[in-house]
């Protein structure tokens, strides 16, 4: 069962608990996929509520973007069990299954193809409506230092060195599985 919500009243929570970590689920070609996120933003953009995530060039999440431009962001409300933060922050969807590895309860959407986490039920459903690349050139010394090591193996999916694309997903359904 699921309880419909106003994003917007929701606000405060989303931004607070995307500090620890969110997940941020794809589905492409059967496979669903959630990875760990701590950067992302909730605002307007042309008259919508939007919900931006950053993803790097390099990790399975992008690809399944590509090729399915919908995305779920699973919010956990109350107690969870933060090993699901934890595995999904750490694994790449290249080489585990996630969802399988942690016993995962998938929901049906309402209005897009990637499913919700019931374990995460703070759920909100998103069309991807832009992207863009980072442009290397306008990021400050200071934050390519620290986020962009340019001094490690760049071919291994868990490198820093390769740069974000925004995902900028219309957050078509709002709501808490329960």
């Amino acid at each position: 069962m699921k309880k419909e919500i106003e994003v917007f009243d929701y606000a405060n929570v989303i931004i607070k608990t995307l500090k620890n970590g969110v997940l941020l689920t794809t589905k492409a070609d059967d496979k669903v996929n959630s990875m760990t996120i701590s950067w992302g933003t909730l605002g307007i953009e042309w008259g919508k509520p939007i919900f931006t995530v950053f993803v790097r060039e390099n990790r399975f999440t992008k690809h399944q973007l590509e090729k399915n431009p919908e995305f779920t962001i699973n919010i956990p409300v109350g107690d969870f069990n933060k090993k699901i933060l934890g595995i999904c922050g750490t694994k790449s969807g290249h080489l585990v299954d996630k969802i399988k590895e942690l016993n995962l309860t998938l929901e049906s959407p309402n209005k897009i193809s990637v499913p919700a986490i019931k374990e995460l039920p703070l759920t909100l459903e998103c069309k991807v409506i832009y992207k863009q690349m980072q442009d290397k050139d306008e990021i400050l010394e200071e934050n390519k230092t620290n986020y962009y090591p340019q001094d490690v193996d760049g071919s291994f999916h868990g490198a820093n060195r390769d740069y974000h694309i925004a995902y900028y997903g219309e957050i078509v359904s709002a709501y808490i599985v329960e």
